[in-house]
């Protein structure tokens, strides 16, 4: 898969992880960081939306500077945690190209623990990209999953986005650069590149 296809993830990554983020208030923050998952003021009942895509999650929450996104966590989650989520997610818009009915999409979508769109990807100056970036959306079972089976880690990245906003309001673009996290083409099998639409 090209690092540059037009729907491709791209992650920072280890053999048996995918690093995915998530920017919140500090209290979900702290809660999350202290038992390296989420737990209350977090709420299992609402959609969560996870993203693999650094640089998309600083373009959302402003470099961690929005209400409700001061803090940004980086989640290690396994890998197969990350490919059932896909297998098991329905995208979250239809288009004439779908091998189902709109109608069918439709059921498919409200039954579905997840869902994904895809999005510009965003350089480092926040400017939209020609390729696009997966965001996932966990409900019911999925956030279950996710809060219970898939965590690995939870790590604080907000000095790092701060540091890089620093970086760019310097305007040494270089330095701002050494500091992203390397990402690298997640690759799936072809079946779950054709039901998320990415050949």
């Amino acid at each position: 898969m090209a690092s540059k296809a037009h729907r491709a993830i791209r992650a920072k990554q280890t053999p048996s992880t995918i690093t995915v983020y998530q920017a919140y208030s500090p209290e979900i923050a702290d809660s999350a960081l202290k038992a390296q998952t989420f737990v209350p003021p977090f709420s299992r009942e609402r959609m969560t939306w996870i993203k693999p895509s650094f640089l998309w999650m600083a373009y959302r929450s402003g470099w961690a500077t929005k209400s409700r996104q001061e803090r940004v966590l980086a989640i290690a989650i396994t890998r197969e945690g990350f490919e059932w989520a896909l297998r098991h997610s329905c995208l979250s818009h239809y288009t004439p190209d779908e091998d189902i009915s709109q109608e069918e999409w439709q059921k498919k979508l409200r039954v579905s623990p997840v869902r994904v769109q895809w999005d510009p990807e965003r350089d480092i100056s926040m400017r939209s990209l020609s390729y696009r970036s997966i965001q996932i959306g966990l409900s019911g079972e999925a956030v279950g999953r996710y809060l219970d089976e898939w965590i690995v880690s939870v790590t604080d990245v907000t000095a790092t986005m701060r540091q890089i906003d620093g970086y760019l309001k310097r305007g040494d673009v270089q330095a701002a650069k050494g500091c992203l996290p390397e990402e690298t083409p997640f690759v799936l099998p072809e079946d779950l590149q054709e039901q998320l639409r990415m050949k």
